[in-house]
């Protein structure tokens, strides 16, 4: 028999390889040098605690692998700090402009489309594991922990973030905004009333009301909810973790430490882009939608 896991990641492969994750942040050819610099402006501008909670320049010397490279935005800031960096995909689409942006910006470094779960490195290859928003969409979360806990030498780090359940997104924004919101959507008149109170663009929204009208025996259950609200629509798989369960997931490593980061202003009504930066951090060390895991083997 067939595993429903082996279906539901082939469907998690199809979605990131037809919109690889931050494509949409920069409006100009995709692989050209203005496009990454583009995408990384808008990511270190909108979190701009990445830099902060990664450390990149601390991985100078050491071998990283990042799970989850994406567009190679964070893993260029490792290449630069001098790492010797090795970049996985679950996705081709990730892996050539990852490679492309190494190549363009004349940075070292390795890149291989790979199954976090399933990783083909020898035990204990690196010396930091890093991976950022990626492992809550792979259907064995915790299979993928074990696996970066394999390949990690003793002594090695692994700096891993979730999606955090204790969060404002997720408790206010995503479970009674957006699902508040979600009933507007069966109309014209309430999918541009939306987009006008939040900015959401259009087409975002009627893709949203179309799977609404499709899937609407499915869709406004809470974990298929959670799928169509954190990533975009079409979106098959997200999971959410409170700080104990992350607690679990990493239970073989000596030392875990836990941070909450990233408030995700836009959904906070009215006061959101008034708020100082010392108010938003504090905020979000608390209620942070982005919860950062700091595992030591």
């Amino acid at each position: 028999m067939s595993d429903p896991n082996d279906n539901l990641k082939e469907r998690v492969r199809a979605f990131w390889q037809a919109n690889p994750c931050g494509v949409k942040f920069a409006d100009v050819e995709p692989g050209t040098r203005r496009f990454y610099e583009l995408v990384e402006a808008h990511r270190y501008t909108k979190e701009w605690h990445i830099p902060i909670a990664a450390d990149f320049a601390s991985a100078r010397g050491l071998k990283v692998l990042e799970i989850g490279c994406g567009l190679g935005t964070d893993g260029a800031q490792f290449a630069a700090a001098g790492a010797d960096y090795t970049g996985i995909d679950l996705t081709d689409a990730a892996v050539e402009l990852a490679r492309k942006r190494f190549e363009l910006f004349e940075l070292r470094g390795k890149f291989q489309t790979a199954d976090a779960e399933n990783l083909q490195f020898p035990d204990e290859s690196f010396d930091l594991v890093y991976s950022h928003g990626v492992l809550h969409h792979t259907p064995e979360t915790g299979k993928a922990i074990q696996e970066v806990y394999r390949v990690l030498r003793p002594g090695g780090r692994a700096t891993v973030m979730l999606y955090h359940r204790d969060s404002y997104n997720y408790r206010i924004n995503i479970s009674l905004l957006r699902r508040a919101g979600a009933r507007l959507l069966r109309s014209e008149k309430g999918i541009r009333l939306v987009h006008k109170v939040t900015g959401e663009p259009l087409e975002s929204l009627q893709e949203h009301a179309r799977l609404l009208k499709s899937e609407k025996d499915s869709y406004l259950k809470p974990a298929e909810f959670l799928n169509q609200n954190t990533d975009g629509a079409g979106n098959p798989l997200a999971r959410v973790y409170s700080r104990s369960e992350a607690r679990e997931l990493f239970k073989d490593f000596s030392q875990v430490i836990l941070k909450t980061h990233f408030l995700n202003k836009r959904w906070l009504p009215v006061v959101g882009k008034l708020l100082p930066r010392s108010v938003e951090s504090r905020l979000a060390s608390r209620w942070g939608w982005h919860l950062w895991i700091y595992a030591t083997k």
